[in-house]
């Protein structure tokens, strides 16, 4: 895809998100754009760049890894946000200011472990299961609380958490989509409520073809890939 038809895509999809705050009564700018640039080369990022977009998401950490210290330009702020193994934390840390992918306690231990080595701070998301066809995030409330709880207690002084993230079921059924975003925006309101000292503000959620109805129950954050890179080259 070309230079100037990325930035065609980056207009579009900015106006839809748009369009999508005023009829949600939101405030212009209260949803980020996360660009997925996963499976897409440096220069796809560098067209993004020219956009004016810098905020990014990339699954697979080693990809990544290689794609933006290539590219080694301060502006581009990185998220991880696929599954993450314990042995490709250290790479994540390094590499990203956020980890949105964080589905389990030993995780946590082991970001904390590699932030502190690298005396860094970093943002997480706690990925929440909301959808029968999805296999990763906490898959219950009381495990997603005893981590809370843990940032509570300050067991994760290198670590931030900053929100929520989850994944919608792949799905032409609007209702059943819909229902995911409601289940974690409704999660985060009990959140805000039993864990109040925690600066859990965000909500990530909503892809290129649900992140109008993910706007619409509440999103902070839409992760776009292919609305705005086009298919992706799959090695």
């Amino acid at each position: 895809m070309t230079e100037s038809q990325i930035a065609e895509n980056f207009h579009r999809i900015r106006e839809e998100i748009k369009a999508a705050e005023l009829k949600s009564g939101r405030k212009e700018g209260s949803v980020r754009l996360c660009a997925v640039s996963k499976f897409h080369p440096v220069d796809a990022v560098k067209s993004a760049l020219k956009a004016n977009q810098f905020l990014f998401g990339e699954n697979r950490v080693q990809e990544a890894y290689g794609k933006f210290n290539e590219l080694n330009d301060r502006r581009a702020e990185l998220h991880i946000i696929g599954q993450l193994q314990s042995n490709k934390v250290k790479k994540a840390v390094e590499i990203a200011s956020c980890i949105q992918s964080v589905d389990r306690e030993s995780l946590l231990e082991e970001i904390e472990k590699q932030a502190a080595k690298l005396e860094k701070n970093i943002c997480i998301f706690f990925e929440y299961h909301t959808a029968e066809d999805s296999k990763s995030g906490y898959g219950d409330e009381d495990s997603l609380f005893v981590s809370l709880e843990n940032f509570s207690m300050g067991l994760y002084p290198h670590i931030m958490p900053v929100g929520l993230m989850t994944m919608a079921p792949f799905s032409q059924d609007e209702k059943l989509v819909r229902q995911s975003f409601v289940k974690l925006r409704n999660l985060k309101e009990t959140v805000n409520q039993k864990f109040s000292n925690l600066p859990i503000t965000e909500l990530s959620m909503g892809m290129s073809g649900d992140f109008s109805l993910a706007i619409e129950e509440g999103s902070t954050m839409v992760r776009v890939g292919t609305a705005l890179f086009g298919e992706r080259d799959y090695p």
